[in-house]
């Protein structure tokens, strides 16, 4: 058993054990990691948004991002790039839930986990309700009113997940929109 998945189950018996209700936790940041990138070398990285990008993702996002700094999970298999994981959590209605987006190298969605839910489960989807965002790009179909089907008895949670993939799309294509002129930059000339 890894050290990380040992504390986590040493913290909920001491959770249980106070009568402390945690959250409802269905998947740990590595295993979330290790079902999306099967085999892969993953690479956390730490990048802090200038005003500029934060407000050009909000404006595509639709909505306020949380923090101005981001923690993307690179994965690259045999040297090639094979996607990149962001974590976002959110309330839904009162309390919170964390998800994984894995966006593929072409910008698209290629998964949505949940992580951990804090509401009743009654609120949370099933699993084929997510897999509708799978190979999707942030476009005005990206909403819940267009080609995400709400959820009967569920709708917060829908549309907090709609916006939580929006925001992801968001951030991932403007930190990509900054990776040309960042290369150029390092090489001396003028981005293209």
């Amino acid at each position: 058993m890894r050290a990380s998945s040992r504390r986590a189950c040493l913290l909920l018996v001491g959770l249980l054990a106070a009568g402390v209700a945690p959250a409802r936790v269905l998947l740990s940041v590595d295993e979330a990691l290790a079902l999306a990138f099967p085999g892969a070398m993953i690479e956390r990285r730490t990048v802090f948004l200038t005003e500029e990008q934060r407000a050009r993702a909000e404006q595509l996002a639709g909505a306020r991002l949380a923090s101005a700094i981001v923690h993307p999970y690179v994965a690259r298999r045999d040297g090639a790039e094979v996607g990149t994981a962001y974590f976002d959590t959110h309330l839904v209605r009162t309390l919170q839930e964390t998800i994984l987006v894995v966006v593929a190298p072409d910008g698209r969605v290629a998964r949505v986990e949940v992580l951990a839910f804090d509401e009743p489960p009654d609120y949370l989807p099933r699993t084929e309700w997510y897999r509708q965002f799978d190979g999707r790009p942030l476009d005005a179909e990206l909403d819940l009113r267009r080609s995400i089907r709400p959820v009967t008895g569920a709708t917060l949670t829908a549309r907090s997940t709609t916006d939580a993939v929006r925001r992801v799309l968001a951030l991932h294509g403007t930190l990509a929109e900054r990776a040309p002129a960042a290369a150029a930059a390092a090489a001396g000339g003028p981005p293209r």
